[in-house]
């Protein structure tokens, strides 16, 4: 074999050594590159005001819409926070926001603050419970208080496998993955409880 295929394999096997030794040494750093939080100023003003976890506003971000702002489900929800425009009309009315918002998802301050706002709504709704909240936000806060009421789901994450809606069972795990991620590399940063 010639002399720069062993070359080449000394530099591949260099470069491979380095990039471990930095994930070592700053973890935290390459954590962060790998899952980043973006609109963090909005993300925190919005969840200061409506006193929502601003990790899981992150997190719910993260799996709607990956921080991407004018893109639309096959469903029509729209924005950061990917609205429903039938739950994005009843948010602005309920909320008293201005009526220019439901038109203004693609501006990322306002959809983080309707989703945000909404989110304190299901807070509220399911008394703290984070999983329901969760699950409300993706399945609509009326078929998930059926789910419990009708004892097909308890609202526990133990027994999510009981959750009618395949779509709805995964979106919690993946917020809530996306969640401890975030708890991990931002919390402290962000002056929350690790």
């Amino acid at each position: 074999m010639s002399i720069s295929f062993w070359r080449k394999k000394r530099v591949f096997a260099l470069l491979f050594i380095t990039f471990v030794i930095l994930m070592f040494i700053s973890s935290d750093k390459v954590g962060k590159w790998l899952y980043p939080i973006r609109y963090e100023e909005e993300i925190r003003q919005h969840a200061q005001a409506y006193e929502v976890d601003p990790l899981l506003v992150a997190a719910i971000i993260r799996v709607e819409s990956n921080y991407k702002t004018n893109i639309s489900s096959k469903k029509g929800a729209y924005g950061l926070m990917q609205l429903m425009p039938d739950t994005t009309e009843w948010i602005v009315d309920a909320g008293k926001f201005s009526p220019s918002f439901k038109n203004d998802l693609d501006n990322p301050s306002v959809s983080i603050e309707l989703g945000t706002w909404y989110l304190n709504w299901l807070h509220k709704e399911f008394n703290g419970n984070t999983v329901a909240i969760i699950a409300g936000y993706n399945a609509g806060q009326g078929k998930v208080t059926r789910w419990i009421q009708n004892r097909e789901w308890d609202g526990t994450l133990e027994n999510s496998n009981s959750i009618p809606y395949g779509e709805t069972r995964h979106y919690i795990q993946r917020v809530l993955y996306y969640y401890n991620k975030y708890h991990k590399l931002y919390a402290k940063d962000w002056g929350m409880a690790s």
